[in-house]
């Protein structure tokens, strides 16, 4: 009896120092190849300009991105659409009404057109408090324009926007950030985020280049948990998750921390709601005043 113990003990550690060698090899090969250091630690809170500072000027402008750099936030985010003859522009909806004095779908208009038409008016108009003359007759800045302006002096949150309607919208983007030294083996860590409500488009980008660091945007109509299946999927591509804040709670963002992924809800423009974001260890958020969240995180780091 004790011989054939002896065998089946001995063959017991065998296996459990094959799957100790195994297991963790075959989870590395599934997660992505981005290591959580600098901008991308864990132990900081990042400061997102959302469409740049778009509570104080004209959404998706260069003076928009240039004034959020201003008050202290860590990255502006531009959301991408692409023109009829295959230009990517920085506009978040897909039609030009809202933003612009033009009409229709983006996708059926050439940038010599959209070129055109006026990015800042409308903003004068709707938010007079916030109104300048310099903001009439804004136009809407390409892609390529942005990283020409600010150049390796920007952090960028980039946002695959519709990317079922774009075909190539990936590739375009991964060409121009290429271009622009911007990923690849000699650029700065952290330096450019992905993030898409498409699954589909960031698992195309992490095939490209795994080293980028990706965020998988999520909407919720009602208060809800994430799932233990969604977490395990959402980190085989991903760094993190960015919801939208005024439906998850405390229990979300332990939980996904505790899944190593960053959490970086959207869009959270009161005061008391940073607070609260920050008290339940999110690890940034996206706002449209990120001079207000830089006051509080200096009033917290004050404290």
């Amino acid at each position: 009896m004790k011989h054939w113990m002896h065998r089946l003990l001995a063959v017991i550690g065998v296996w459990t120092m094959v799957a100790a060698l195994t297991i963790p090899t075959v989870l590395a090969a599934d997660l992505p190849q981005v290591k959580q250091t600098g901008l991308l630690s864990p132990d900081r809170i990042l400061n997102v300009g959302h469409r740049g500072a778009s509570g104080h000027a004209p959404e998706h402008t260069i003076p928009a991105y240039e004034l959020a750099q201003k008050m202290k936030a860590d990255y502006i985010e531009l959301d991408l659409q692409m023109t009829k003859d295959g230009h990517l522009i920085c506009m978040h909806d897909e039609t030009l009404d809202r933003t612009t004095n033009g009409t229709g779908y983006v996708k059926n208009h050439t940038l010599a057109e959209i070129k055109r038409l006026d990015a800042g008016s409308w903003f004068n108009e709707a938010y007079p408090q916030y109104a300048k003359p310099e903001y009439k007759g804004l136009k809407v800045p390409t892609l390529e324009e942005v990283l020409d302006h600010f150049g390796h002096g920007a952090n960028y949150y980039i946002e695959t926007k519709s990317p079922e309607t774009y075909p190539g919208m990936e590739e375009k983007l991964l060409e121009a950030l290429k271009r622009h030294h911007l990923i690849g083996p000699n650029a700065k860590p952290g330096q450019v985020i992905i993030q898409s409500f498409s699954p589909d488009s960031l698992k195309k980008v992490h095939q490209m280049d795994p080293s980028i660091p990706l965020v998988q945007l999520l909407w919720y109509e009602q208060p809800v948990q994430i799932t233990e299946q969604e977490l395990r999927e959402i980190h085989t591509y991903a760094i993190g998750v960015g919801p939208n804040f005024n439906k998850i709670d405390r229990a979300y963002v332990q939980k996904v921390r505790q899944h190593g992924l960053l959490i970086h809800p959207y869009t959270v423009n009161e005061k008391a709601d940073m607070k609260r974001l920050i008290d339940w260890g999110v690890t940034g958020m996206f706002t449209n005043f990120p001079d207000r969240l830089h006051g509080v995180l200096k009033e917290r780091k004050g404290k």
